[in-house]
């Protein structure tokens, strides 16, 4: 596979030099593995997923892991939880030994449950999302994002298989999954879910609205809906609940992370297909969401994206903190048009959140590509690729 450079690299190598553990998270296929072989090239790596190899760590772990050359990576451990107590035991043995012992997992509720159980302070724990806007912009900017293809290393860079990638992937890995972690034997009613889920992208999470479709019950829709977002799958966008003397609206809006991923789930394989579809505005809007989480997590910052709503319509896209105490007010749109009645909910939602704390955008997908203009006073709009530290434009397919 074609190397890109990811941004997460060089504070993978640096806190090497500070943990004597790594754990890296994030979806399967995202490039956790081929990340640390790459940054790590002399560590020793070790598949934590076949089921003999399983049985044989079960059987004398001590002794498995004694046997091995650090550093190594040891890829999916969450299928052997239980080996983190004993990869404590050999760190406290030598402490001052730094970087040895590098961890990936797909899913990370049990796992971080035994990270903060077994290797509090031990362990440096960082999350892989697909590739960024930016990370592609570098490794070829001769070229635009495609909506369509998305972010997944192996979609993005083939881009005429990524169909029955994406088909592929959904039987292989999110089905498999769930079924792992939760015995779920109904996969067609799982399947019916995965798509009535994709055309809720960008709405406010409604589990009931959910479950009566599918015959399913409220609690194994937020079953799913966990299993989706603790893999990397779903972004849950929390709403904004600084008191603003306001009645909020206190629902998440629901995002896909990979708009790939949505879009195969639509049924939108083309460009044409994708820019006449009713679902091209929350796509790129849920594109924008998931590239402000990996710009935060990518540069070693929690991820802190909310949207606002209140119960007299007022709302706005996204708010995210900002430097100082400040926070940016976004508004996203499809249309390279941008007009004053777009900033309204903006200027109100600065108003009350007072004009020296609030700092208002509308990111389109393409436009000011040299700098942001004002529409407005008070209200900037720029391109998303502007404003995430980009200067190329985005494509649907």
């Amino acid at each position: 596979m074609p190397f890109v450079q990811r941004e997460l690299a060089s504070r993978l190598v640096r806190a090497a030099r500070a943990f004597p553990a790594l754990v890296l998270t994030g979806p399967r296929r995202a490039g956790k593995t081929f990340l640390l072989r790459k940054a790590f090239p002399n560590a020793s790596y070790y598949l934590v997923e076949d089921p003999d190899a399983i049985a044989r760590i079960r059987s004398d772990p001590r002794g498995w892991l004694e046997d091995m050359h650090t550093p190594a990576i040891l890829d999916e451990v969450q299928n052997v939880p239980e080996i983190l107590s004993y990869i404590r035991t050999l760190i406290d043995r030598s402490p001052a030994r730094k970087g040895q012992w590098l961890l990936t997992a797909s899913y990370d509720f049990s796992l971080m449950r035994g990270i903060s159980e077994s290797m509090a302070g031990r362990a440096a724990v960082f999350q892989l999302l697909p590739f960024s806007y930016r990370e592609l912009r570098a490794y070829r900017p001769a070229r635009s994002w495609s909506l369509v293809h998305g972010g997944f290393p192996e979609a993005v860079l083939r881009p005429r298989a990524s169909s029955d990638w994406f088909r592929s992937y959904i039987q292989t890995y999110l089905e498999r999954d769930v079924r792992s972690l939760l015995s779920v034997k109904d996969l067609a009613t799982f399947r019916r879910f995965l798509a009535l889920l994709a055309t809720r992208h960008g709405q406010l999470l409604n589990k009931t609205d959910l479950a009566a479709p599918l015959g399913i019950s409220v609690p194994t829709v937020a079953e799913w809906l966990d299993v989706l977002e603790t893999t990397g799958h779903v972004l849950l966008v929390p709403p904004f609940f600084e008191n603003l003397g306001k009645r909020l609206i206190k629902s998440p809006k629901v995002y896909w992370v990979d708009s790939g991923l949505v879009c195969f789930l639509l049924g939108l394989d083309s460009r044409s297909a994708l820019e006449r579809s009713p679902f091209i505005g929350p796509v790129f809007e849920g594109f924008v969401a998931s590239e402000l989480a990996k710009n935060q997590v990518n540069g070693g910052r929690r991820r802190e994206i909310y949207h606002f709503r209140d119960q007299q319509g007022l709302e706005v896209d996204f708010v995210v903190p900002a430097a100082r105490g400040a926070v940016d007010l976004i508004e996203v749109k499809w249309s390279r048009t941008v007009t004053p009645d777009m900033a309204k909910p903006l200027q109100k939602l600065a108003a009350a959140a007072g004009a020296r704390r609030a700092h208002s955008w509308i990111l389109t997908r393409s436009g000011a590509t040299t700098g942001p203009s004002a529409v407005v006073p008070g209200v900037r709009t720029a391109s998303f690729a502007v404003y995430l530290g980009g200067s190329s434009a985005l494509t649907t397919g």
